[in-house]
Order: structure tokens, then C-alpha cells, then sequence
């Protein structure tokens, strides 16, 4: 991979024109391209048509990506990709928004909208993800996943052409690909039945033991350990 500092040269000169460059960012990055479109196996498109939507929304961070906002071009480029492949798949209906995610993604909506009418101006990502007590990219996710009116790309004042969107406004510690990841886990622990998805929080989250388990559920420590390797087997089938 390249060094940031190199990325970003390149990015400018794509910018500018230079398809030279633009095909040593895309070569670069290919990996990273792949990595996210794996995460969409089986959903009803085919490989070739993933990488093609990922291409272009990885084209689109190549366009928009700006430097001085302090962002690693492949954090913001991440998003960009997701956005792309999950927008096509919304609109012929390939993902469906599990219900929990809708109410949430409503609550914020309700929240933003009460927030601009007190204070005359959007609230942050961080404002909202400490509000409901989420992390950040899950925010952006719940918000992105449902077409609020306040999306990721949206800019966050409308009267002002050059205000940041909240996406750049999105300051991640994490790695691209820990994003993409935790994103794909979490759609699958989501589809999970309600069982499954506690012992996966006690044993993976609460760090429970499977004797622990056992006694909360009032089965034995045998089938815990079953259900366990059947889960982990679920989640590394539609994971990998």
C-alpha cells in the first residue's frame, strides 16, 4: 500500500487530470476494493457488477476526497464504496432494513430535526452518537441505511456550498477495513434469532463463561458449546 503523503499527491493529480495516476490509485487499491465487495457475496448481484459499483463510488471518493480535512483517503474512500453498492442493492431491493435499525434511524431523524429547530444548525455526528449512546460509524451507518433527509453526503448547512458533509466530519480510529467489518457483523448478529444473538453478546461482549451461559439460559454447558460452534460456523458462512 501506499503512504498517505503519496496517496494523497496522486489523489491531487487525478484530480487534475492525470490518468496515470488515477490508474496507480486503482491499482493500489484494489485490494481494498475487493475486501469490501466480499462482504456482498450472494445478495443477489454478481461479482462483476459489485466491482463495477464499487469502482465507481471509489472513482466518486477519488473526485471529492480533500486533504484538508485531515481524513486518510482510504477511511473516507470506504464509506464512499459502501455507499454505492448499498444503494443500488436498496433501490432492486436486495437489502431489506431490519426494523430495529428503522426505529432507530427514526429517532435520530427526530432528534436532528428538534436539534436544528433549537440551535439553527445541524448537530454533529459525535453530538448524536453521544445522545443515543452509539459509536460514531454506527450512527452514520443507521442514518445511511434508511435514506434519512440528513444523509452521509449531505452537506450539513444547505445555504452554504463549501460546509463539510457529515461525513467529513467523521472522525474514525479505526482502520477502513475495521469499518467495513464491523458493519457486515453486526447486518449478520442482526439476523441472528434472539437466543443465538444473547449468547453471542454474554459469551463475546459481557465475556461471560459457557458455564455462565448456561445457568442465564437454564440449559446445560454441552448445548451452549454446540450452540456456540453452530453460530460461529453461521456467521463465518455469510462473514467469508
Amino acid at each position: 500500500m501506499l503512504e498517505q503523503s503519496e496517496t494523497q499527491k496522486l489523489v491531487k493529480l487525478a484530480q487534475d487530470g492525470d490518468m496515470e495516476a488515477k490508474e496507480i490509485i486503482i491499482l493500489e487499491n484494489t485490494p481494498l476494493i475487493k475486501s469490501i465487495i466480499k462482504r456482498y457475496k450472494n445478495r443477489g448481484v454478481e461479482y462483476d457488477d459489485l466491482f463495477q459499483l464499487a469502482s465507481i463510488g471509489f472513482l466518486k471518493a477519488i473526485k471529492n476526497f480533500d486533504a484538508s480535512y485531515n481524513v486518510k483517503f482510504s477511511t473516507y474512500a470506504v464509506p464512499m464504496i459502501i455507499g454505492e453498492i448499498k444503494r443500488h442493492m436498496r433501490d432492486d431491493g436486495y437489502i431489506k432494513v431490519s426494523r430495529a435499525l428503522k426505529i432507530l434511524s427514526g429517532r435520530i431523524n427526530r432528534f436532528v430535526d428538534a436539534y436544528i429547530k433549537k440551535n439553527n444548525n445541524s448537530p454533529t455526528v459525535k453530538e448524536i452518537a453521544q445522545e443515543f449512546n452509539l459509536e460514531e460509524s454506527e450512527v452514520v451507518f443507521a442514518m445511511d441505511s434508511n435514506k434519512m433527509p440528513v444523509s452521509l453526503y449531505e452537506k450539513t448547512d444547505s445555504q452554504n456550498d463549501k460546509s463539510l458533509s457529515l461525513l467529513d466530519k467523521l472522525s474514525l480510529k479505526t482502520t477502513s477495513d475495521d469499518i467495513a467489518d464491523k458493519i457486515t457483523l453486526k447486518e449478520i448478529i442482526n439476523n441472528l434469532s434472539e437466543r443465538e444473538r444473547k449468547i453471542v453478546i454474554l459469551r463475546y461482549f459481557k465475556d461471560f463463561t459457557q458455564s455462565e451461559v448456561a445457568k442465564e439460559l437454564c440449559v446445560s454447558q454441552v448445548q451452549v458449546s454446540r450452540l456456540e460452534t453452530k453460530i460461529i460456523e453461521k456467521i463465518k458462512e455469510k462473514f467469508l
